[in-house]
């Protein structure tokens, strides 16, 4: 069992990972300084069939209310938000009651607005499913989809604890492995070259990882997070280097149809585009035909989805939260763990994502 102490401006809270982890959420909820009155449990379709069963016996909490949301993206929208409201306002929650997310990165995202919100915000604690949510439950951010952009619609509002059992990653599928991946491989670049050459250098294939490999990059992605959010709660500086890979990422997500490219696929799709920059425009000395070699290996698609077009990812882009006054700024590397934000200028962009995707066909 592994555990990562997050520290911000507002609250300090730990990570508890390893197998069996959950049964550490008793304890949380029995340990806190001011007891809740309830509690809600927030969950997806998918997550139930599989480990609703389970949450009740290893945690063995009583008078929970349990709402089941659809799986993925599908779950951030403003209809399925405010169906969570009117629960918690039938169930009569008040602000000491407790909303548990439990599942992937959509859940938590959800979830914690709804805990954001309600009542102009009560707590919540993240209980992830999945490897994607190693980056989404930790930090804060929890947001909906707005049919213009991805997360507009959001706020900062920190957990009390993540309990992250991982005998739940069992069930996922192989898809979600590599979206989760994804941002594992973002935390290692924007970090340092030793955890990106002990990824690329230990990690030949996604469908018999260890639970040594799995716990160790968690744990090192988690601390990667915890280490820039400590520093920047609230996005008005380096915060926004966790956005590597994400400016075409979610231009791509938005513009295919939320859920129709996995998070992670379009992320990676957005690191190697933002690294072809990186090297063009900020001399950064990296080996991205290996890399590229490496990804596909691992079953990851490397080229812009078939039926999307250029100027319309741009005008995407141009909504991304990073934007200011429409200008469209870009998290590069000078080298491994040396982000930087850069503005680039429309046609700049247009003619190296012309190129990209030319090389990519």
């Amino acid at each position: 069992m592994e555990q990562v102490n997050i520290h911000t401006s507002t609250k300090s809270y730990p990570v508890h990972l390893g197998k069996g982890a959950i049964q550490q959420l008793t304890e949380i909820i029995h340990g806190a300084e001011d007891s809740y009155t309830s509690i809600m449990v927030i969950t997806d379709e998918t997550v139930a069939t599989y480990h609703l069963e389970a949450f009740h016996e290893h945690t063995a909490l009583e008078q929970i209310v349990v709402k089941i949301v659809p799986s993925g993206e599908k779950a951030k929208t403003f209809e399925v938000y405010q169906d969570c409201l009117t629960s918690a306002l039938e169930n009569k929650l008040d602000r000491k009651s407790l909303i548990i997310s439990f599942g992937g990165g959509a859940v938590g995202d959800l979830a914690g607005f709804v805990a954001a919100t309600y009542m102009r915000g009560i707590r919540f604690i993240q209980v992830p499913t999945t490897i994607l949510a190693h980056d989404s439950a930790v930090g804060g951010k929890v947001a909906v989809n707005h049919p213009l952009g991805k997360n507009m619609i959001g706020a900062f509002h920190q957990p009390e604890a993540v309990v992250y059992d991982l005998n739940f990653l069992q069930t996922l599928p192989e898809h979600e492995v590599r979206s989760g991946f994804a941002e594992v491989i973002k935390h290692a670049l924007i970090s340092d070259d030793v955890f990106y050459n002990w990824l690329k250098n230990d990690i030949h294939s996604l469908d018999n990882l260890n639970d040594s490999q799995i716990l160790e990059f968690l744990t090192k992605g988690i601390q990667v997070k915890g280490a820039i959010i400590a520093e920047d709660e609230r996005e008005t500086g380096i915060r926004a280097f966790l956005n590597f890979g994400h400016t075409l990422d979610h231009a791509i997500e938005a513009e295919a149809g939320y859920g129709k490219v996995t998070h992670g696929e379009a992320i990676i799709i957005g690191m190697l585009f933002a690294l072809q920059l990186s090297i063009e425009l900020l001399g950064l000395d990296f080996n991205l035909q290996a890399f590229k070699i490496w990804l596909k290996n691992l079953g990851y698609e490397t080229s812009i989805p078939a039926g999307l077009f250029n100027v319309q990812l741009i005008e995407r882009m141009k909504q991304d939260k990073k934007a200011v006054n429409n200008t469209i700024r870009f998290v590069l590397l000078e080298k491994i763990g040396v982000p930087a934000l850069i503005e680039i200028e429309e046609k700049v962009l247009l003619m190296h994502l012309k190129e990209f995707v030319e090389e990519g066909e």
